[in-house]
């Protein structure tokens, strides 16, 4: 399967690594084409233990993927996770600008079904307005949005992502 994870940072880059390594095809995006320079240089961004050997491996094998050609990874892909960062605001509540930037890009280079995974941390509703910033974008694509927080502690997250003790996914569609 492959899968587009817009976003390298800690669980954008533990996702897309570990979806990988279990075999799928993942293209991993960001704009920080710095980062992007790095990580096809074989430097990890974060200290995880393990993942700089799961990223290298997979980079090598052709699973793993990094561009900041958003179109380029959803060319074929079934499903893109969202997973940029939600820095708390002046409120304390979760900025959003990035996710919803994230859902003006997909509407515009959606072509195919794809199913949507919300991957960042965000309040209840968010997955409606990224569902509505795409249809207003791409009024004709069909797509789902799904959302499916992640559940990573700093240090485990490649055991947490492999071997979960929950698993959250929540979508309208049947």
């Amino acid at each position: 399967m492959k899968l587009a994870v817009v976003g390298t940072g800690y669980v954008g880059l533990v996702t897309g690594a570990c979806f990988a390594e279990m075999g799928n095809h993942v293209v991993c995006v960001d704009v920080d084409t710095e980062k992007l320079a790095r990580l096809h240089r074989g430097e990890i961004p974060i200290y995880e233990p393990g993942l700089e050997q799961i990223v290298q491996r997979n980079f090598k094998r052709g699973s793993l993927e990094f561009t900041d050609d958003l179109a380029m990874a959803l060319d074929g892909a079934q499903v893109a996770m969202i997973a940029v960062g939600t820095p708390p605001g002046e409120d304390g509540s979760a900025d959003l600008r990035y996710v919803l930037e994230v859902a003006r890009g997909l509407g515009e280079h959606l072509t195919d079904y794809l199913v949507i995974a919300d991957k960042s941390t965000v309040p209840v509703g968010t997955g409606q307005e990224v569902e509505d910033i795409i249809r207003a974008e791409n009024p004709a694509v069909d797509f789902d949005v799904a959302s499916n927080p992640e559940f990573l502690k700093e240090g485990a997250a490649i055991d947490d992502f492999l071997k979960p003790d929950r698993i959250v996914v929540g979508i309208v569609d049947k």
